[in-house]
C-alpha cells in the first residue's frame, strides 16, 4: 500500500492558495491528504468543501501570524510531505506605507518564517518547502548598499533585518536609508532571502534524500489582491494557470540541484543577483 503523502497549502480559501490545492487534490492519490489553510473559519470550510479531486481535502483554520498556533500544527501532525507558505496581507495603493507595513509583513514575512521553522523539521524525506513569493523579491530590487543585508545570510539575520526595516517605515526614515517606498519589494526580497537561507543549512542533505527547499513565482495572475496594481492583464494567468508549473515542481520524481534553493518562475530559475543568468532546467 502506498504511504499516505500530506499537503499544506496557506492562504488558500481563494486566489492562488485555493487553485494550488485543486491541483494538487487532482494529482495526487485517493490515499493523499491535502490540507487548505487560512484564517478565517467559515471560508475555509466553504473552499474546503468546493475542492474536487482524487486526493482527500480538508479545512483547517491557521492564522500565520501567530507563531505558536504554526507550531501546534506541526507538532499535531508530526511529519508533512509538501509545504506551500502562500498567505499574503492587504496592501492597497494610495495608503501610507506606515499604515499598512504591519499587517503586511506579519503576514507575507512573519508568517514565512513561522511555517519555515516550524515544518522545516518535520519534513519528511523527498518533501517539498515552498514559498510563494515574486521574481520582484531579487536583489536588484534594493539598492546595492543593501544587498549584504540579505544575500547569504541566515534565518536570523533576515528576520532582524524585516524587523528593522519595519521600523525605519515607523520611524520615518527608511527612505533614507535606501528603503524602496512601496513596502511589496522589501518584503519580497526578504521571502526570497528566507527561502534562500533555510535552504543553505539544508542543502546537502535535502539533495541526497531528494528535497527540495525553494521559493517560486506565479507570475502576473488575475486576483483580487493583483487588480488593483495593474491595469492591462491582456497577459495575466488564471490562477489555475498559474499554479500548473507550480505543481509540476512540487510534484516532480526528482530534485534538480540547480533549482534547490532559488526562486522559480515557471520552471526557470530568476537571478538572485543582475549578475546570473536565467537557466532553463527541464
Amino acid at each position: 500500500m502506498t504511504e499516505q503523502r500530506i499537503a499544506l497549502v496557506t492562504g488558500a480559501n481563494q486566489g492562488i492558495g485555493y487553485a494550488l490545492v485543486e491541483e494538487l487534490a487532482q494529482r495526487m492519490n485517493p490515499e493523499d491528504l491535502v490540507l487548505l489553510t487560512g484564517r478565517n473559519p467559515e471560508r475555509v470550510a466553504a473552499a474546503a468543501a468546493r475542492v474536487e479531486g482524487r486526493a482527500r481535502v480538508e479545512g483547517r483554520v491557521l492564522d500565520v501570524t501567530d507563531g505558536e498556533a504554526v507550531r501546534r500544527l506541526a507538532a499535531e501532525l508530526g511529519a508533512v510531505d509538501i509545504v506551500v507558505s502562500n498567505a499574503v496581507g492587504p496592501l492597497e495603493p494610495g495608503v501610507a506605507p506606515v499604515e499598512q507595513v504591519d499587517e503586511f509583513v506579519d503576514v507575507a514575512n512573519l508568517g514565512a518564517q513561522h511555517m519555515l521553522r516550524a515544518f522545516g523539521p518535520i519534513l519528511r524525506p523527498g518533501g517539498r518547502l515552498i514559498v510563494v513569493a515574486s521574481s520582484l523579491g531579487t536583489l536588484e530590487q534594493l539598492p546595492k548598499d543593501l544587498w549584504g543585508r540579505f544575500d547569504e545570510v541566515s534565518l536570523e539575520d533576515v528576520e532582524k533585518v524585516v524587523e528593522e526595516w519595519r521600523t525605519a517605515v515607523h520611524d520615518g526614515t527608511a527612505q533614507a536609508q535606501g528603503w524602496p517606498e512601496w513596502i511589496n519589494l522589501p518584503s519580497k526580497v526578504a521571502q526570497v532571502a528566507a527561502a534562500r537561507a533555510v535552504a543553505a543549512e539544508r542543502r546537502d542533505r535535502d539533495l541526497a534524500e531528494n528535497t527540495l527547499v525553494a521559493s517560486v513565482c506565479p507570475g502576473l495572475v488575475d486576483t483580487r489582491a493583483s487588480r488593483p496594481w495593474f491595469e492591462d492583464f491582456s497577459q495575466a494567468k488564471s490562477p489555475a494557470d498559474a499554479v500548473v508549473p507550480i505543481a509540476d515542481l512540487i510534484l516532480a520524481d526528482a530534485v534538480d540541484p540547480g533549482v534547490y534553493g532559488e526562486l522559480i518562475r515557471d520552471g526557470r530559475v530568476v537571478a538572485w543577483k543582475p549578475r546570473q543568468t536565467p537557466r532553463q532546467f527541464g
